[in-house]
């Protein structure tokens, strides 16, 4: 039952990013796209580290030790 419930919670976070995404495009002055927010937000070499070093710990804590 957790399990569905996590797996609905998960879709219902992808269609809300989907719906975000296309409204960005109708409206591009009122939500920003995820490539414009990406491209500014990568424009800084601090940020690119900042955003390699979460990535290598989220990996390292929810996927390091997992078995199937």
């Amino acid at each position: 039952m957790i399990r569905l419930v996590t797996i609905g919670g998960y879709l219902a976070c992808l269609a809300a990013a989907v719906l975000v995404e296309m409204l960005a495009h109708r409206d591009p002055d009122r939500i920003s796209p995820l490539g414009t927010l990406m491209d500014r937000v990568m424009a800084t070499r601090s940020a690119r580290i900042g955003i390699l070093l979460f990535w290598w710990w989220a990996g390292w804590h929810f996927l390091v030790g997992q078995t199937v």
